[in-house]
């Protein structure tokens, strides 16, 4: 049953009739899906539909995983991933092609084809961010995440300045129904559980990745995907063609801490320092006379507590400033002899 399908969308494929070649194409793989004829064939079909080219990768993946040797597999991935401009995953492609069947000429007129891309798409490059740009650079907060929302899963993606994380809320998939794939500008993720519709989700990137520097894991409750940028630019989106990219402002910050220090007229001043050094100027001032005798009875005045600062202020008064009492009780009643401070006359001091 499964071969006559595929007979017929080969028929279909001939007329041109692309879409229903892809409808028998997909009936045959839902009967046989471990066929990978019935995959590189789709791939064809999904190649001429154009809008599809995506998911002609996915199937050639597929095809590939199936039976490794099956030289018409690469040829399709080479040419879909061309058609999305991706040419050195092209020509890897075509290469692993070219090394089994030696004799095919297709494959060495597309590597041709993908060198001399390569080439023009070099000389085009925009200067590359400098690698030195500091680790700090501020990405866009996880806040801001795009989020799509798919008739099966959904996922959602964040970034950092060198990498972007997807993630696609898939709960409880066994990791051998995930098949994902990473091109130069294109990640596959493939769901596949028995019994259910397959999920999709396989955009042509925002911007270029490194492919094997990217990886992915499968988690009870989520896939998570990490793609490794290209190039340390803002992504405007998860897809391409959504938004112009925009480079990371730098650390001002950390170029102020950088600037060379130059030397200034103006010294700043240490307050602190300052009050401390008037402090000490005063605790060591040679003051005389009538200065000297008002410093002297400041300084006790401050360390007395309540009753003796009445005494001492009733006996000042009284006295015409010649007896200090320290007892409020005896103000006027006991007298001492002191040597007052500095060098004064000797008087009667009270304390």
């Amino acid at each position: 049953m499964a071969k006559e399908l595929a007979d017929k969308a080969k028929e279909a494929f001939v007329d041109d009739d692309f879409d229903v070649a892809v409808d028998l194409y997909s009936k045959a793989i839902d009967l046989d899906p471990n066929c990978a004829e019935f995959f590189a064939d789709r791939a064809q079909a999904y190649i001429k539909l154009e809008s599809f080219t995506a998911e002609a990768v996915a199937d050639a993946n597929k095809a590939i995983e199936l039976d490794p040797s099956l030289t018409k597999a690469y040829l399709r991935k080479g040419t879909a991933c061309m058609k999305l401009e991706e040419y050195r995953t092209a020509k890897t492609a075509l290469e692993k092609g070219a090394s089994i069947t030696p004799s095919e000429s297709k494959f060495k007129k597309l590597i041709d084809e993908c060198n001399f891309l390569i080439t023009e798409e070099e000389k085009d490059l925009v200067q590359p961010v400098p690698s030195t740009l500091p680790s700090s650079v501020t990405a866009p907060p996880v806040s801001e995440l795009d989020v799509t929302p798919t008739a099966k899963y959904r996922h959602e993606y964040y970034q950092k300045p060198e990498e972007v994380v997807v993630t696609v809320f898939a709960k409880g998939i066994p990791k051998q129904n995930v098949n994902i794939d990473f091109g130069e500008q294109i990640l596959s993720v493939v769901i596949e559980v028995p019994g259910e519709d397959a999920y999709y989700l396989q955009p042509r990137l925002f911007g270029k990745i490194i492919p094997d520097k990217c990886k992915y894991e499968v988690l009870s409750t989520k896939i998570e995907i990490c793609l490794a940028k290209a190039d340390i630019i803002t992504w405007a989106s998860l897809e391409h063609g959504k938004g112009p990219a925009v480079l990371p402002k730098p650390n001002v910050s950390s170029e102020v801490s950088q600037r060379p220090a130059y030397p200034s007229s103006k010294k700043v001043k240490d307050w602190d320092k300052l009050e401390a050094e008037v402090k000490k100027q005063e605790k060591d001032e040679k003051l005389e006379g009538d200065a000297a005798l008002n410093k002297f009875f400041r300084e006790i005045y401050q360390n007395a507590d309540e009753d003796m600062r009445r005494a001492m202020s009733k006996s000042f008064v009284e006295s015409n400033g010649t007896v200090l009492s320290t007892n409020w009780q005896e103000v006027g009643t006991k007298t001492i002899e002191s040597t007052p401070p500095d060098g004064m006359e000797l008087k009667k001091w009270e304390i």
